[in-house]
């Protein structure tokens, strides 16, 4: 939703540290996805970041992203569904967002990721050549898996497959998609034990080598957009 903030009244109880508690309303201007129609003006209550002297922004009249449900029974009334799910409108941020909307209402969205299934390598003819896949759990059961190439004076290759085929030439995900936030904000830092194949100690140390690879590849999770956290089935 895109809106514009009309008044905010500060709550004096119940913020976290370094935040400060708010009633806001807010005139819509736009309803990015959601249920068909909108109210013309919507409350909610909202935490935002103050400055090291303890003062929050000026909110009034401020534009904003928003990522609510709708409170039932009460019309007008939005609960956020994260602790920054307002978000402070700009150009490059409205654009990403509706791309990653978008991405999640179509056929073949990326699954939320649960956690490492399996992982294994399995080293090639010569010294230094071999691969490694590792598989991953997700939310709706669909494949998503991982193949690292390494040959020899190369620098390790990685790419991530949506399917029960791998295809080495897709590459990483390009930062900012709905499937590298996917993977950046739930894969666990290190490979998990139980999931490595325990049969060589060699090839075990070769999996874990390459997970960091691609968590390294990945970098860290920058979850500025709770659209993420937003399920991709109808509400």
């Amino acid at each position: 939703m895109d809106a514009q903030i009309k008044s905010a009244i500060r709550i004096e109880e119940g913020a976290p540290a370094g935040m400060a508690r708010f009633y806001v309303e807010a005139t819509v201007r736009s309803l990015i996805r959601g249920p068909a129609g909108s109210p013309a003006l919507v409350t909610y209550v909202a935490d935002v970041p103050v400055d090291a002297r303890g003062k929050p922004p000026k909110l009034k009249k401020m534009r904003v992203l928003l990522l609510a449900r709708q409170v039932a029974g009460k019309p007008g009334a939005l609960q956020l569904l994260a602790p920054h799910a307002q978000i402070p409108w700009s150009q490059p941020v409205d654009t990403q967002l509706r791309a990653i909307l978008g991405e999640l209402t179509a056929a073949g969205a990326p699954p939320r990721i649960t956690g490492i299934r399996s992982a294994f390598h399995v080293p090639g003819t010569v010294k230094g050549e071999g691969e490694t896949q590792i598989f991953v759990q997700t939310e709706t059961g669909n494949p998503v898996s991982f193949s690292i190439l390494r040959r020899p004076g190369e620098i390790a290759r990685w790419s991530v497959a949506l399917g029960e085929i791998v295809d080495e030439a897709a590459g990483p995900p390009k930062p900012g998609t709905l499937l590298w936030y996917r993977l950046a904000c739930a894969l666990p830092p290190q490979l998990p034990e139980r999931a490595i194949d325990p049969g060589d100690p060699a090839n075990a140390a070769q999996a874990r080598e390459d997970y960091r690879v691609v968590r390294d590849g990945l970098g860290p999770c920058e979850r500025r957009h709770p659209a993420i956290q937003v399920s991709s089935r109808p509400r």
